[in-house]
């Protein structure tokens, strides 16, 4: 699954699963007062490392005991039945939002007799459950409460024998009480979209979304990760309507009464959650890989574009399929985008939703692509449908792999600076996370099965199996992967059996590297030195690792290390396993460069004590893009440093796109000493540049270097250039044109918005926003107002910002509107961060009449005043303390309505959320 965007813990040294019960703490105690009593009580003695032996004597009362906390252990499911196959037959009522669905469930013990059976069942109306027999149907009796249909069977089953559970029922998934997260916004796993066919220009449609255990909510099941069924399902629906499910369309049945039937059946076995559906009116455009169809479902609009949007995916399948080892293993792949999602993809088995923002024109994927995201649900097929995790604990086992197909087809495809481009942002991603928590990645104390949908799982899980594969090498680490995946096919696994694969191809313990990284949190600190020892030819290299070993390990890092010099560079492996350690290696003569983590592939923090002339030497050789880029973060400090300039200079040449952007983000120095050598680079990037992204930078740093009002002057060349970028195909470049352009001459920037087709004022109505927030008069409130009610939550969120500064520019009555406008836009936004962001807003305009009652109450102090003077002041004060009471009280009303805690809890917060 891909995920629209997570603490402390001590070193864990079990290497199994029951070793968990290490658990002290809800971040996991210290065992040092634990050791130290066992000192005192067995007398024991320690060796030190000179070989003498010291009698280890503790006085109680300097012992101390970190007091247990027990947190749930979060096991995988115990397995009571085995479900071998589902078959459906669903029907709809739409105006209801209903499915009415008969169920035959064939099972059999797993390994106990049994005479009763338990079903994952949410929110049914059940009208009948009975065992199918060859003979005909048995009622059987059964209980249904707390979303569970327990079943007594005819008599006691042992494991040898299966039987077979019908049900008649009617799901209801509007009538369900669910919670969404963070990763999946709602759980109620069946959704009707626009099911009275009422609202304009969107589609009608029904899709699912099974993971992690909403399946039940359309289905009854045994809705955990380590059960595996095969299915057939009979969907019946309008003839103006296509399905998809998983597997193969067996056949069509034609009604006969203005309904169709269509028979799906999947013959190889997968986990419930991965079970899906989907309906609605598509064009699907047919590809083939080998003599497997390929299908892009896709909304007419976008037809002539679904060959871009997802046409490398036979690539992706035949490149999978050879660097694995172990070919594509399903009977078809097929890519359907729907409305409404409620996360961003989905790997359903042969049969991938994605959210909507995948549809893009020919205009729009020039901005983005997101064929990460292609990449990453295809991978999940291997690492996570074929081979699945046994429980959510062991949920990396899908993400972390499938975050890591994605660096494989970057690399493959598009070189190793663009993978290492993708992972450097997964390490930031991870960092971000970390500084608000910090968890193992796998990890059987979580709150809610949903938590584990985190950077830990995802960014920081990929990030560990590129420090894997660089430790035992890319041969070790394919066979190790086709090892794991050809035994474990079709079954449900745990870390230890990754590891287990990897220790039987390279013949080595790994537990040091999965304890450390994959069962333990945080990351190493790490504080890197070199000198030179002339006399010796000698270099003196110190790495500290500095990170709270209270809760972090001190980690085992086999690293490489980089020498320059005398015009050749020489590598030298080493390991660093100590909290301070220095490293003796040959080098002839001083270097240039000593460069340690020489292939950038570790997870820490660091901070690395080079030479102003080693960063420099740094980013005009090193090879990698994360040499160069690590070197040009560490030279923009140097802001006003001739020599870091022109460095920052020469990155407008950098062969990687992202080095050339951040390039015309840190030129502003550099542009006060030669800002029209400066200025004809960005002119030239602008126009020029093969990536979008960078013409759309240049734009913006040409608009923030140059601007008019910091300038003094209005450059009619540059205003040609804002107006030459608005003829570019991509819309992100036309947005930085206009915000450009909107310092020269707002008005035409207005008549220029108000002629934009449809599509063009919809993709640039943020930097217009922006505009309007600068430039706005109380006469352009209506393009908010009238904007406001379109936006999703993304859009809201950004535009916010703007109409926040527009409003502080504006006349009493236009912001008490606004106020209310804010107010009532927070009650359907389902996203917390985006509520409170809007409380904050709210609060600015307040400080804004408190400051001006402040200011009046001076005013009012001045003897100097005349009475009418008074009188006029205290009006004025009277209408200002109104307008503060309107909008505490607005403020009061929308927090008795808030029930997220975190919203709460900040509600008076930081104000740099305003910032945002």
């Amino acid at each position: 699954m891909v995920i629209f965007e997570d603490i402390h813990k001590a070193n864990r040294m079990t290497t199994s699963r029951s070793g968990f019960f290490s658990i002290f703490t809800g971040y996991k105690a210290s065992l040092l007062g634990c050791l130290c009593l066992t000192a005192i009580l067995q007398s024991c003695s320690t060796t030190s490392k000179t070989g003498s032996s010291v009698n280890a004597v503790t006085p109680l009362n300097e012992v101390v005991i970190t007091p247990t906390y027990y947190k749930t252990y979060q096991s995988a499911e115990t397995r009571k039945h085995d479900l071998i196959h589902t078959k459906l037959k669903v029907r709809f009522d739409w105006p209801n939002a209903y499915l009415h669905g008969k169920a035959t469930l064939t099972l059999k013990p797993y390994f106990y007799e049994t005479d009763q059976l338990v079903l994952d069942a949410k929110g049914f109306e059940i009208h009948s459950v009975a065992l199918d027999l060859d003979t005909g149907m048995l009622d059987l009796k059964y209980s249904y409460e707390n979303d569970k249909i327990t079943i007594t069977l005819d008599r006691v089953y042992k494991r040898s024998e299966s039987f077979k559970i019908f049900m008649d029922y009617t799901a209801k998934p509007n009538e369900l009480e669910v919670n969404g997260s963070a990763a999946i916004s709602d759980a109620k796993g069946l959704y009707f979209i626009n099911n009275k066919n009422e609202e304009e220009d969107k589609p009608q449609q029904i899709w699912t979304q099974g993971e992690t255990e909403s399946n039940s909510c359309w289905f009854p099941t045994i809705d955990k990760p380590n059960e595996r069924m095969t299915q057939e399902i009979y969907i019946t629906v309008e003839n103006k309507f296509l399905t998809l499910s998983n597997g193969l369309l067996i056949y069509s049945t034609d009604n006969g009464d203005g309904t169709r039937t269509d028979y799906w059946k999947q013959d190889k076995s997968h986990a419930p959650y991965l079970a899906m559906m989907t309906i609605g009116e598509y064009a699907v455009i047919r590809d083939q890989w080998r003599d497997i169809e390929v299908n892009y479902y896709v909304e007419q609009e976008y037809e002539p574009f679904a060959k871009a949007i997802f046409g490398n995916t036979p690539e992706m399948l035949q490149f999978y399929s050879d660097r694995l080892g172990v070919d594509y293993p399903w009977a078809k792949y097929s890519q359907v985008v729907v409305r409404d999602y409620v996360s961003g993809a989905m790997e359903n088995t042969s049969a991938v939703i994605h959210g909507e923002f995948l549809q893009r024109d020919d205009r729009e994927l020039l901005d983005a692509t997101n064929e990460d995201i292609v990449a990453h649900e295809l991978f999940h097929h291997w690492f996570g449908d074929l081979v699945t995790c046994e429980s959510w604990a062991n949920l990396p086992l899908n993400e972390s792999f499938a975050t890591y197909g994605e660096y494989l087809w970057n690399e493959y495809k598009y070189g190793r600076d663009e993978a290492d481009y993708g992972l450097n942002n997964d390490l930031n991603s991870y960092l971000r996370a970390s500084a608000r928590k910090q968890v193992d990645i796998v990890r059987f104390d979580y709150e809610d099965k949903e938590d584990m949908f985190d950077s830990h799982s995802y960014a920081k899980g990929g990030r560990v199996l590129h420090m894997l594969r660089k430790y035992v090498g890319d041969e070790a680490f394919f066979a190790s992967l086709k090892l794991y995946l050809t035994k474990h096919q079709y079954t449900a696994v745990e870390i230890h059996e990754l590891r287990l694969a990897f220790e039987e191809i390279t013949g080595e313990d790994l537990n040091w590297f999965f304890n450390q990284w994959f069962l333990s949190s945080g990351h190493p600190d790490l504080i890197i030195s070199h000198e030179y020892v002339d006399s010796a030819k000698k270099v003196l290299l110190t790495i500290s690792q500095a990170q709270e070993m209270e809760y972090t390990p001190l980690y085992r890092l086999p690293l490489e290390v980089d020498i320059y010099a005398g015009g050749k560079v020489t590598r030298h492996s080493i390991v660093c396993d100590s909290i301070r350690q220095t490293f003796i290696l040959p080098s002839g003569s001083k270097p240039n460069l000593v460069n340690v983590d020489a292939e950038k592939m570790l997870i820490c923090v660091k901070k690395d004590y080079k030479t102003f002339d080693e960063w420099v030497f740094q980013y005009r050789v090193g090879l990698l893009y994360l040499d160069r880029l690590e070197a040009l973060d560490e030279l923009t400090t140097y802001k006003d440093d001739p020599k870091a300039l022109a460095v920052i200079e020469e990155a407008l040449n950098d062969k990687h796109w992202k080095i050339r952007l951040e390039a015309t983000q840190n030129l502003r120095e550099a542009s006060k000493r030669n800002g029209n050598n400066i200025k004809d680079k960005l002119i030239d990037l602008a126009k020029n540049d093969e990536k979008a992204a960078v013409r759309r930078g240049a734009l913006a740093s040409l608009s923030n270097y140059y601007h008019p009002d910091s300038v003094a002057v209005k450059d009619e060349k540059l205003k040609e250039v804002f107006q030459e970028a608005m003829k570019d195909k991509s819309y992100r470049v036309n947005g930085a044109a206009l915000a450009g352009l909107g310092a020269y001459d707002f008005e035409a920037v207005i008549k220029m918005n108000n002629a934009f087709d449809e599509k063009t004022a919809e993709k640039l109505r943020v930097p217009v926003a922006k505009i309007y927030g600068d430039h706005g008069t109380a006469e352009h409130h209506t393009y908010f107002t009238s904007l406001l009610p379109k936006l999703n939550t993304n859009e809201k969120f950004r535009i916010f910002k703007y109409y926040n500064s527009y409003l502080l520019r504006q006349n009493d009555e236009i912001i008490m509107e606004g106020v209310n406008l804010l107010e009532e836009s927070t009650y359907d936004d389902k996203t917390w961060w985006s509520r409170l962001t809007t409380v904050y807003r709210i609060k600015s305009l307040e400080n804004l009449f408190e400051k001006r009652a402040e200011a009046l109450d001076i005013a009012l102090q001045d003897k100097k005043n005349t009475e009418e003077e008074n009188a006029n002041l205290s009006r004025e004060q009277a209408h200002v303390q109104r307008q503060v009471l309107s909008i505490q009280e607005t403020l009061r009303r929308m927090k008795s309505k808030e029930k997220d805690e975190k919203v709460l809890q900040l509600w008076d917060g930081a104000q740099q959320w305003l910032s945002l």
